[in-house]
């Protein structure tokens, strides 16, 4: 262990990334709120049976994922592995549900899964997400969809993929499970180890897994379509149509199930193929049952969640990231420690007029002022010495010219007004 090193699957997010982030962050927040949905904020650690009814106890994030330990109290705690059932607990706990009507929440905020860390995956990582409780027609499902790809557009990733299918309702997914043990039985040894374990619990992860054994054993199975009610066919034809009305593309995905057992009906991926293995940024889906199993009323809910160090990774490969400065626009030099005072309250009083400003805190040479405001990116310099401050004045120096003139005191904030120009992103 190295004190000086971040744990295994974390990282630090610096100044400059950091911006990129704000802006992300400000884009989600922005069209999120354009739909219609507030910002909610749970805890980061919630009691572990909250996963495990909510997440279901056969998916890998709750049989190996979660960070869990016993608080002092001798109540099992897990660290959040995912936000929807966050946002459920708090649905029902502060009975948003008796409000009536539909309730349309986001959240943003870091996750924590104990898993191997690799290209995308962390055990310390961020999500977004939005959960629309409260509505069970297929037009919720088309909403929710067109948000994810209304927000990934105005980040200007155009060419992303969106996968889509139906997992049915739980009467025509049993019958589907039943057939997937049947199809499998004969055939299990040749099965990984993990969906050995899930045939009989869990056959429907067996589709999602990537070892290329099984995915070639259920290149061979039948159709989830083949098994979905009229209910349920009814209800992703709607999906399928109201997308087709909003010129929304997507690919119809047979195989495609999410790695979690609260999802019903409709269900999507949006993948950036570029990614490789790991290209999902953003997955989501419908799940009717959830806001019961965590104890509520029998409330049905839609919602989707995106993996920030994803998303960032795909805006940084398609040079969408705007660049931003970190630089001042002002660096205030003062000549002598006499000038101190009044160099500080010249830098408070430009920074409440909205400036960005550094203040030199020594009193070196000029020369070597002037190398630390270069250094520093400041468009001017503004220079305090006894000649200029005898005649109450201040020397401003642009720095990209080398130009400079003497400025009263008293009309500085104005004369600086005219030669600063916007500051932020540099280019898009």
């Amino acid at each position: 262990m190295s004190l000086t090193t971040a744990p295994r699957g974390t990282y630090d997010l610096m100044p400059n990334e950091a911006l990129a982030w704000q802006w992300m962050e400000m884009i989600i927040r922005e069209v999120f709120i354009s739909y219609g949905y507030g910002e909610i904020r749970t805890p980061i650690f919630e009691h572990t049976e909250l996963f495990l009814r909510g997440i279901g106890e056969t998916t890998d994030i709750v049989e190996k994922e979660m960070y869990t330990f016993i608080d002092k109290g001798g109540r099992s705690i897990s660290l959040r592995p995912e936000g929807t059932a966050p946002v459920v607990r708090a649905y029902i706990e502060h009975k948003l549900h008796g409000q009536g009507g539909t309730t349309k929440l986001f959240y943003l905020g870091p996750m924590f899964r104990q898993e191997r860390p690799q290209a995308g995956r962390f055990r310390q990582f961020h999500q977004f997400g939005v959960e629309l409780l409260g509505e069970e027609a297929p037009l919720a499902d088309a909403e929710v969809i067109l948000l994810a790809h209304d927000l990934y557009q105005k980040l200007g990733l155009t060419e992303l993929e969106i996968y889509l299918n139906s997992v049915g309702c739980q009467h025509c997914r049993q019958k589907y499970k039943e057939a997937l043990i049947s199809c499998l039985w004969d055939s299990s040894a040749e099965l990984c180890s993990t969906c050995q374990l899930r045939l009989e619990r869990n056959p429907l992860r067996l589709l999602d897994c990537k070892n290329a054994s099984c995915q070639k054993i259920a290149s061979q199975l039948p159709s989830i379509h083949d098994y979905l009610c009229q209910a349920c066919q009814d209800h992703f034809s709607q999906v399928i149509g109201f997308l087709d009305q909003v010129k929304v593309k997507y690919e119809i995905t047979p195989r495609l199930v999410r790695g979690l057992d609260y999802y019903s009906r409709t269900v999507f991926e949006v993948v950036n193929t570029e990614l490789g293995a790991q290209n999902a940024i953003c997955g989501g889906g419908r799940y009717d049952g959830l806001v019961e199993e965590c104890g509520g009323p029998a409330v049905p809910g839609v919602g989707f969640a995106s993996g920030m160090e994803r998303l960032f990774t795909t805006l940084e490969q398609r040079n969408k990231l705007p660049i931003f400065s970190r630089a001042p626009q002002i660096y205030i030099i003062s000549l002598s420690d006499q000038f101190a005072l009044i160099a500080f309250e010249l830098t408070a009083s430009l920074r409440r007029n909205g400036f960005k400003v550094e203040l030199g805190f020594s009193s070196k040479s000029l020369k070597t002022q002037l190398k630390s405001a270069n250094k520093s990116g400041a468009q001017l310099a503004l220079i305090i010495g006894e000649d200029e401050w005898k005649d109450h004045q201040v020397t401003v120096k642009n720095m990209s010219d080398g130009s400079q003139t003497r400025v009263e005191w008293q009309e500085l904030i104005e004369q600086i007004s005219e030669l600063i120009t916007p500051q932020g992103v540099i280019n898009e």
